[in-house]
Parts: C-alpha cells; sequence; structure tokens
C-alpha cells in the first residue's frame, strides 16, 4: 500500500486557511502573526507533516545543509557548541556539514576555497587563531551565503557574532583570586589577535588596576591554548625572579597544564599558588585539586548562532546582530588559601 505524504495542503484543509498561509507560516516569514504560526506548527507535527526539501530545494536554491567551520572539534567548549548547534538545526529540518581547520588560516582558507556554494545556504565559523585577513570570508559573503561568527569572531566582517562576556568572565575570575588573598597574579593568555584572547587580558587588567595591584611584563605569556603551552608558560613563571602567587589561565586547558607543571615542582596548588580557568570543562572536577574556572554558555552559544543564521537565510534584509551571552565563575579547591 502506497504511503501517504502530508502536504501543506492537507494542513490548510485542516485549518481551514489558505495553502499560501501555511507556506509562510511554516517559512517563518515576517506577515504572518506568531498566534497563525503556532497553529500551523502544531497541525503539522499533530499530522507528521515532513518538508519535502528535494522539491523546496529545487524552487528555492536551497540545500537545507548547514557548514560549520571550526578550530578543532576534540574540546569540550567546540564539541558542546557544535551539540547546541544541531539541536536547533534538526528542530527547523537541515543538515550540518562540518569542517575542522585545525587551527591553520591556510587551511581555513583552502576550506572556504573549495567549498560548494550550491550545498550550503549559510556557514558557521569560529576563526583560527593565525593572523590572517579576512577578506576570503567578505568573498564567501558576496557570494551570497550568510556567515554568522562565534567565539573566535572576525571583528573586522559586517556578519552577525555571538560571544560570551570574555571582559566580564576575566574581571570576576581576576576578582575572585584577589578576594582570596593572593597579589602576585600572572595571566597565561591565548595568541595575541584574537579578539576574545584581547577581551580576557582587558578584563584582566581592569581588574588588577582596580585594586592597586602591579602587572609584571614577564608575568603576561601569550602561547597556545593547549594543555601543553599552559605546563610551558607556568615553568617559564616559575623562572622569573619575583615569582607570581597566582595564575589567571585563558581556558581550562592551559590551566590544567599549569596546575601538572606546579605538581611536578612539588608547589602546593591553592595555598602556594592559585590556578583559575575558563570553560567548565568536566575535566575540572576529575583533577585534583579540583580547579576554580569561569563557565562558557557553550550549549547556548550554539543555539543561539543557529537560530541567527537560520534568521539570516529565510528572512530578507536580516540585519546582523551581535549577541554577548554572559559568564558564570564557579569556585573549586584550586584557589582556596587554606
Amino acid at each position: 500500500m502506497k504511503r501517504h505524504f502530508v502536504t501543506i495542503k492537507d494542513i490548510a484543509r485542516e485549518l481551514k486557511i489558505s495553502v499560501a498561509t501555511v507556506s509562510r507560516a511554516l517559512r517563518d516569514t515576517y506577515d504572518v502573526n506568531q498566534e497563525t504560526r503556532q497553529l500551523v506548527l502544531r497541525k503539522a507535527e499533530e499530522m507528521n507533516y515532513k518538508p519535502n526539501f528535494n522539491a523546496t530545494g529545487l524552487v528555492k536554491n536551497s540545500s537545507h545543509n548547514i557548514g560549520i567551520i571550526l578550530p578543532t572539534i576534540t574540546n569540550y567548549y567546540f564539541s558542546t557548541v557544535v551539540t547546541g548547534i544541531q539541536e536547533v538545526a534538526y528542530q527547523r529540518g537541515y543538515n550540518i556539514v562540518l569542517y575542522i581547520t585545525n587551527d591553520s588560516a591556510e587551511r581555513e582558507k583552502d576550506i572556504l576555497n573549495d567549498l560548494s556554494l550550491g550545498n550550503i545556504d549559510g556557514l558557521l565559523v569560529s576563526v583560527s587563531s593565525q593572523p590572517g585577513q579576512n577578506d576570503h570570508f567578505e568573498q564567501i559573503i558576496a557570494d551570497g551565503i550568510p556567515i554568522v561568527f562565534f567565539d573566535r569572531v572576525a571583528p573586522d566582517i559586517k556578519a552577525s557574532k555571538i560571544m560570551q562576556d570574555d571582559y566580564q568572565g576575566a574581571y570576576e575570575a581576576v576578582e575572585h583570586l584577589i578576594g582570596q588573598g593572593y597579589k602576585k597574579i600572572a595571566h597565561i593568555a591565548g595568541p595575541s589577535g584574537l579578539l576574545f584572547t584581547e577581551r580576557r587580558m582587558e578584563g584582566f587588567m581592569a581588574a588588577m588596576k582596580e585594586h592597586r595591584l602591579p602587572v609584571k611584563d614577564e608575568w603576561i605569556i601569550h602561547s597556545g591554548f593547549s594543555m601543553d603551552f599552559g605546563r610551558r608558560d607556568t615553568l617559564q613563571l616559575l623562572q622569573c625572579k619575583t615569582r607570581p602567587d597566582a595564575i589567571f589561565a585563558v581556558n581550562d586547558r592551559k590551566a590544567v597544564g599549569a596546575m601538572l607543571a606546579l605538581k611536578q615542582q612539588h608547589i602546593n596548588i591553592g595555598r602556594q599558588m592559585g590556578i583559575i580557568g575558563f570553560t567548565n570543562d568536566p575535566m575540572c572536577e576529575i583533577i585534583s585539586p579540583t580547579l576554580t574556572t569561569v563557565e562558557e554558555p557553550a550549549l547556548e552559544v550554539g543555539r543561539k548562532s543557529c537560530e541567527f543564521l537560520l534568521n539570516h537565510i529565510n528572512k530578507k534584509n536580516f540585519p546582523p546582530q551581535e549577541l554577548t551571552l554572559p559568564t558564570k565563575l564557579i569556585v573549586r579547591e584550586s584557589t582556596r588559601r587554606k
């Protein structure tokens, strides 16, 4: 027996409204009120309506594919962001196509140059940490493919951007250290040139200035984001003539690397030197002592990024927007002096 597929005509007949109204409601166009749209969506779910993307794609030149360009997929933050993206994309009938740059600006350009624009409707991008020009993104936008940047954004490109409040998160992290009695605070930062690296640096500096604490040049080290960089940066700090008594790390992986270096040197974490990270990776609760950190809203960054991109794809003249989501301080053992 041939299976009957529900169409928008069936929904329109059930609701006694026009086929055009159903179509516009499903596409979330500006000229359908929310009451009608919710009515159509509920009926579509009740009738198990499935859009025919093969047909609509031919008419609208749409693939219902979203591209995601990431520096890496092997850390907690980015994998959680992708989970949030996929959640929204799946609900709206879109597939995701993942591209990994391995944090290489050259690889990033190659991906964009080789991209088949007919196979994707938009891009979600977190840029590589290597310095480089962003004209390859501008060309994609000029070709009619919308881009939404998240976390590591390209500040000089006019496009929607989703970020966490890196400045405030860093400020609260350093204030917490100061409140625990640490006075000589170092910062093992990310690579120079990334906006979120700069914002976290600014938050660090603002808190130190607010409390009139000195910041020595040798206490600030820019390097990569890995655990190994955190270990090496910390060993370098331990060679300073005046040792810091606390470290604010740009992310949790570097903070864990710092903890390993301190353990190697038999330095008591917390009592002798405080450590705080940024992300709230699950390993923060596994390592001993547990790691104080700043929680990033990774899942919500993914959801909002995808929502913004779908607005750009489906709504004419949707203007570029920026959204900054709040962070949260999570206090654990690594910053307790007693």
